[in-house]
């Protein structure tokens, strides 16, 4: 087990060092930050000594050396727009995006799974074929589109829930949320749900999948002929062996919900690190760009490490197979 964590670990540093040196790339070479802080008009004088304090003057693998050493204490210098400090701007914008990712895989993660073992159990009735049938929605129709037609039901027609923006807010230092007032929750209803409904629909489909294909193998056929209770089977037995590819998937959609949740910030104006990202792209503000790729790069690589360790919790062939590779 140390083995493999210790082996996971070191592909988890390789690939943040690509995703650095890559960002790294685009904070070099997109764009000269010399000329957007200082526009057309500055002096010769003033580009060089602006350049000479950002460091521009040194070769480009003195240049990665000093970026990479920031980055791990989470320095991306100023951002070129706000004239801020990177770090300060994703500090004060992390909590809003966090506390949308979470509700919104929380939703996908507790409504799906049930959703996708009652259709499975239950795959001829009625109310799985309107199920089956309502999950089309999610997959088939964009993020925007749902997201502007729940805005013109709930906000414009019926008047019952906010737009945009994130509402009430308690700091708890430096965090911040809106789960504790009312007014935050209504701000964060429409925006959870245009955020999980796809990833909903294909948890949903995924365990109905998986649950369908476990149902008809042998061991269950054989729990069957033992005398086992319907629930033992389905839930101690058939469940427990779909959970792998459950995980796996819920795990990225985890981290995609973070890396994606763009569009849904921009269409609700949800003041998180999407909506940060969007602002900057608009603007060329390279620091905030590099600093939100190497941010959703360690998302990914942490989930990804969780999930890996997730695998031996359920599934006890991975532990077997993994004592004997080390005996």
């Amino acid at each position: 087990m140390l083995v493999f964590l210790i082996r996971r670990l070191f592909q988890a540093i390789i690939v943040m060092l690509v995703v650095t040196l890559l960002a790294f790339i685009l904070f070099r070479y997109v764009g000269d930050p010399v000329t957007i802080m200082l526009g057309q008009d500055a002096t010769d004088l003033d580009r060089q000594q602006l350049r000479q304090s950002l460091g521009l003057d040194q070769s480009s693998v003195l240049q990665f050396w000093n970026f990479l050493q920031n980055a791990v204490q989470g320095e991306f210098g100023l951002s070129l727009r706000q004239g801020q400090s990177v770090s300060e701007l994703i500090k004060d914008r992390l909590p809003a995006t966090v506390e949308l990712s979470v509700v919104a895989a929380f939703l996908a993660l507790f409504i799906g799974l049930p959703l996708g073992v009652y259709t499975a159990l239950k795959r001829n009735s009625w109310i799985s074929q309107a199920i089956l049938s309502f999950s089309l929605l999610g997959i088939s129709l964009p993020t925007f589109l749902i997201g502007i037609l729940l805005i013109l039901i709930f906000s414009v027609q019926l008047g019952w829930l906010p737009s945009y923006g994130r509402g009430e807010v308690l700091h708890l230092g430096w965090w911040s949320t809106g789960l504790f007032s009312w007014g935050g929750i209504k701000h964060l209803i429409l925006p959870s749900i245009t955020l999980c409904l796809f990833q909903l629909t294909l948890i949903l489909r995924l365990v109905r999948s998986e649950m369908l294909e476990v149902l008809r193998t042998d061991y269950i056929k054989f729990a069957r002929a033992r005398g086992l209770t319907q629930r033992a089977i389905h839930f101690g037995h058939a469940l427990k062996n779909t959970m792998v590819p459950v995980i796996t998937i819920t795990g990225l959609q985890l981290g995609g919900i973070i890396a994606f949740s763009i569009v849904t910030e921009t269409v609700f104006q949800w003041p998180g690190m999407g909506l940060l990202f969007m602002q900057a792209v608009q603007f060329a503000d390279v620091p905030v760009m590099a600093a939100y790729l190497c941010l959703i790069a360690l998302v990914f690589v942490t989930i990804n490490l969780i999930v890996d360790l997730l695998y031996f919790v359920v599934d006890p062939r991975l532990r077997v197979s993994l004592n004997r590779s080390g005996a």
